[in-house]
């Protein structure tokens, strides 16, 4: 079990900001179904939000391993054709099930946001490349005055089975365009495993229809002054099917977000309007 560390050490435990390998990467990732943490208790409501298009294959692996911590999950359906509501209900019975508004992740993230109930909102991925196992990792932070928490891949503890080339340089590209930009220190950024406060998801703002959503919420975070942590977590590889992800197009556009998101470059667009 990796051990949680507090958020100055771990933005200091990063190679270069490259993911750290493990001597077992070539055995069988997948971790057992229940752990320690699945005990993990807090005081406040939680909702897991999990976005999904044809993924009934990796829909058991997911909701088997949910912690108990977890109050409500919202499964957020982006026009399956095979089975992945059925499948989903059968494997939890107490899922609600919502339908997305408009195309891409982030339309299907904002749709869960807004049907979320719990004090504490988690989102995670439905194609088994992340476990939800690590959700009290999460929590723990919130519980102890953090207002956005988001895995990382690139510190101590985690790590990614699943990096190709293009996606390793691609996210490091970008990762220092936000540490730049926002004179931040995080070591991790195309990666959607957060878990934040509903109370501030109206301060979030989040407008973003695809996967750079990810990177508005962070962006927004960092200029709203949000206490944010950074957890380890590791990536696995995708359990069946094919990825949404586009590494190159999806790349610009968070690009385009983190530019337009920057400091001062809505008041300086605004100044330039009225100036016509």
């Amino acid at each position: 079990m990796s051990t949680t560390l507090p958020p100055h050490v771990l933005s200091h435990a990063t190679r270069d900001g490259r993911p750290m390998r493990r001597a077992t990467d070539h055995l069988d990732p997948r971790p057992p179904m229940r752990r320690a943490t699945d005990g993990y208790a807090t005081t406040h409501s939680v909702t897991l939000v999990v976005p999904a298009r044809n993924e009934a294959h990796n829909i058991p692996w997911v909701f088997e391993q949910i912690p108990r911590c977890v109050n409500e999950v919202i499964l957020v359906d982006g026009s399956s054709t095979d089975a992945t509501l059925t499948m989903a209900e059968h494997c939890l019975p107490t899922v609600r099930s919502v339908q997305q508004s408009g195309p891409g992740k982030g339309s299907a993230l904002r749709t869960g946001f807004e049907a979320a109930t719990g004090e504490y909102i988690v989102m995670m991925d439905a194609d088994g490349s992340m476990w939800p196992g690590e959700i009290p990792h999460y929590l723990h932070f919130l519980d102890n005055g953090y207002d956005f928490v988001k895995g990382s891949r690139c510190i101590a503890g985690g790590g990614s089975l699943d990096f190709t080339r293009v996606r390793a340089l691609g996210n490091r590209a970008l990762l220092m365009v936000v540490n730049r930009l926002y004179h931040a220190r995080l070591t991790d950024l195309c990666y959607g495993f957060c878990a934040f406060r509903r109370s501030f998801l109206d301060q979030l703002d989040l407008r973003s229809s695809g996967f750079e959503i990810e990177a508005e919420m962070i962006a927004r975070a960092l200029r709203s002054g949000l206490r944010i942590a950074e957890v380890p977590s590791l990536e696995l590889p995708r359990r069946s099917g094919r990825s949404h992800l586009h590494a190159v197009s999806d790349g610009r556009r968070v690009l385009r977000t983190l530019l337009a998101e920057r400091p001062g470059a809505r008041s300086a667009a605004l100044h330039a309007v009225g100036e016509r």
